[in-house]
């Protein structure tokens, strides 16, 4: 069996991936709920610090990322048209002038957002599939990614 679907990876898609990726860890919970207890801190005090400092830590990060993202969409690595195929051996990226093909068993972790289904692979690796444009081709790569990749390594939500 074989599933192929082209992707246009833009800075949603990018911005998505990378709060998953900061949020979903201890350091990413722990700033905000830095974030959280400056607002409250000043909601109890009035102290004007504990305010730009909450919405520094809750705002400012996930600004940061966005401009971060909408630099990686111009480089040729992260943004633009990707071709991918998914066969019985792996996962097959077709960019213009690059050609990537990953065995199922460098998949890290396979999991999923409102928005994405991201395939994590070693090292800061990842392909990106935003569900929108997936339409017909979702069910068919999430069965053909959760046939291929251990259960316990996958978390993906329909």
């Amino acid at each position: 069996m074989q599933v192929e679907f082209d992707v246009q990876i833009d800075t949603g898609a990018i911005f998505d991936y990378m709060i998953k990726q900061a949020y979903s860890g201890t350091p990413g919970i722990a700033a905000a709920a830095a974030g959280a207890v400056l607002l409250l801190l000043f909601g109890r005090t009035g102290n004007a610090f504990c305010l730009a400092a909450g919405l520094i830590v809750l705002a400012g990060f996930p600004a940061l990322l966005y401009r971060k993202a909408k630099r990686r969409e111009k480089d040729p690595d992260f943004g633009g048209p990707v071709h991918y195929r998914l066969t019985e051996e792996g996962m097959e990226a077709v960019r213009p002038g690059k050609r990537d093909f990953r065995k199922w068993e460098e998949v890290e972790r396979a999991v999923s957002t409102t928005k994405s289904v991201l395939v994590l692979l070693s090292g800061s690796d990842a392909c990106i599939f935003p569900r929108e444009q997936l339409k017909d081709s979702l069910i068919p790569a999430v069965e053909m990614i959760s046939t291929h990749v251990p259960a316990k390594k996958v978390n993906i939500r329909m």
